[in-house]
């Protein structure tokens, strides 16, 4: 799809003459549809690299607040943060960045609400969650929610590739952890990643 429609974008411009306004609409919406081809190249090389077990992680000592401040700055809207202070984590922040930035995209595009970047330590382990106060998960796909190119309804499918969630889980599982997908109990949904210490 994305090639497709950066195709149709310069076709288009090519075929009469454009004004300036039209000719920068037009690189404009080619240049998104190049950084969406991008992310999902990337995207694919992750998943790629975890299936045979070459996921290279940079493990370095990560504050858990700054790490989710982090995540919630790059949005630009009010998310709200409830993280411990003085929390930390050893991980690759590059990859638990991305991780948290496709289940924050997610919860923009197919929840609704005010979304929370949460993190809590539970048994030893560190759980790092995004939720919002969408419709939630279909009961169908919460099974598969995590396997490649699975999309939701019309309403959850938002016209992504269906990697987003199988980018977490591997990003979890690279990590010695695990990811989740519930419903949460009054509206929304919430995605975990259950992490080490």
């Amino acid at each position: 799809t994305p090639l497709a429609l950066l195709r149709t974008e310069l076709e288009l411009a090519r075929r009469r003459p454009r004004t300036p306004d039209e000719l920068r609409a037009a690189l404009d919406s080619a240049a998104a549809e190049v950084d969406r081809l991008s992310r999902l190249a990337e995207d694919l090389l992750v998943l790629a690299r975890a299936d045979e077990g070459r996921l290279a992680l940079r493990r370095e000592p990560i504050g858990v607040h700054d790490l989710l401040e982090t995540v919630a700055r790059r949005f630009g809207t009010q998310i709200d943060v409830a993280a411990p202070d003085g929390e930390t984590i050893v991980g690759d922040r590059l990859r638990l960045e991305q991780a948290l930035v496709n289940l924050v995209d997610n919860a923009q595009r197919h929840g609704g609400g005010t979304i929370r970047l949460e993190a809590e330590r539970r048994d030893g382990r560190m759980e790092l969650r995004v939720a919002d106060e969408g419709n939630g998960f279909p009961a169908a796909l919460l099974p598969h929610a995590f396997d490649r190119f699975t999309r939701g309804d019309e309403a959850r499918a938002g016209g992504g590739a269906g990697l987003g969630l199988a980018l977490v889980d591997a990003v979890a599982r690279a990590h010695g952890g695990t990811a989740r997908a519930a419903n949460r109990q009054r509206r929304g949904a919430v995605v975990t990643l259950e992490l080490p210490t």
